[in-house]
């Protein structure tokens, strides 16, 4: 598993009641073995005192962009040089303004764009301003250059509201930061991730769909990447930019799904798309008026495209998911045996399941394989891509070994 022992971690923390977490995590940090530089903004000091991360790191916390302590009075130039990974804890939507428009106008502004480690950014907002349309393109802005997001989590907020904005609590951040230094053990192998909803057409104006938002097939692709995949993303229609490092395919129906999955060879296969079971036997080529009192369809099977991908031979490492509203556990074991799969990952759904799983920022997972069984406990979902990742990668590398 990745490590932050040895590793220089520079901490920023901008203006934000979350600022309190903050400190938790950088005592969190050194427990890890991290050695931590804390950076604050003006604001941030509005909501917490210096002396409280000077005494948590064990070294003095920089404010000023011009420093005459610092080396030259560079202290832009000092810590962009000194960190192996900086991060935003929290991230204001002010400060992710900044950043995705290049400024640099305080010390932490200009270390971001001084630096060669990776940036890391911890949003915490109300869940409006994550929401506000200035936001989502900025943090895409953000993404398509590399930075990596953490968050925001779901949950009750300062200001009484309830939605996503909640900072990660310390320990997600924790193990996310451990994530950028671990090993590359995908490097170099195929990897294609669907994801998504898949919409049948009923006619022109009209479709079947369902409700899958296509962030956790994301979330996985990301964290393909990250572990050194090749990674080709299969995507039915969502609303989500592309991870950087990945070919997007962009489809709309199961059928096209398969053609384009069917047009892959992938070392791995992870299939977390919502593909729908049925789509309409013959769609009506005009707009149906609304004259009858009911309406039949008929509905025609869609093909297995999982079911088909594990077939192969030789067949790719396969990972289906499973959402279930009751029996998970053994709904995904007998989906597991019959369809001949390497590896399942099953959610809960439904009323039982509120906030994970679909139109949620976080889920929990449950993995089943021949001969052993995890649980990843409710988390943000780039957090359980990651872990899911790693364990697809470990399984995966047994595999090979058995086989040579």
């Amino acid at each position: 598993m990745p490590t932050l022992a040895g590793k220089h971690i520079l901490l920023g923390v901008t203006g934000g009641i979350a600022a309190y977490k903050s400190a938790e995590l950088v005592r969190l940090l050194r427990g890890a073995g991290a050695e931590v530089r804390v950076v604050m903004t003006r604001a941030a000091q509005s909501f917490i005192g210096p002396l409280t991360f000077q005494s948590l790191s064990g070294n003095p916390v920089r404010t000023e962009l011009m420093d005459s302590v610092a080396e030259a009075g560079m202290g832009h130039i000092e810590l962009a040089r000194w960190a192996d990974a900086v991060l935003v804890a929290p991230c204001t939507a002010n400060f992710i303004a900044r950043l995705a428009n290049g400024l640099a106008d305080d010390l932490l502004s200009t270390l971001c764009l001084a630096t060669e480690a990776p940036v890391a950014i911890a949003p915490a907002m109300n869940r409006q301003m994550w929401a506000a349309t200035a936001t989502v393109e900025n943090v895409r802005r953000l993404e398509s250059r590399g930075v990596a997001l953490f968050g925001p989590g779901e949950g009750e907020q300062a200001c009484g509201e309830v939605g996503p904005g909640r900072m990660l609590e310390p320990a997600a951040l924790l193990a996310a930061m451990a994530g950028l230094f671990g090993d590359r053990p995908l490097a170099g192998v195929r990897v294609v991730v669907t994801a998504g909803p898949t919409r049948e057409a009923v006619d022109p104006v009209r479709f079947i769909g369902n409700r899958s938002s296509g962030r956790m097939g994301f979330a996985v692709a990301a964290a393909a990447v990250a572990a050194g995949a090749e990674v080709t993303l299969i995507s039915g229609p969502v609303a989500l930019p592309t991870p950087a490092g990945v070919l997007r395919i962009d489809v709309e129906s199961a059928l096209e799904m398969r053609k384009a999955v069917v047009a892959t060879t992938p070392d791995i296969f992870i299939a977390a798309a919502a593909v729908a079971d049925y789509r309409p036997a013959q769609p009506a080529a005009g707009k149906i008026k609304k004259d009858a009192g009911t309406l039949t369809l008929v509905l025609t099977r869609n093909p297995d495209i999982l079911a088909e991908v594990a077939a192969r031979r030789p067949a790719p490492f396969t990972v289906g998911f499973a959402a279930e509203t009751d029996d998970l556990a053994h709904n995904a074991r007998t989906k597991l045996a019959r369809k001949g799969l390497d590896l399942i990952a099953a959610n809960p759904v439904g009323p039982s399941a509120a906030g994970v799983g679909f139109d949620s920022e976080e889920n929990t997972l449950e993995l089943f394989w021949q001969g052993g069984e995890r649980i990843l406990p409710r988390a943000p979902k780039g957090v359980i891509a990651r872990q899911l990742v790693q364990a697809i990668s470990d399984l995966y590398r047994e595999r090979r070994k058995d086989h040579k």
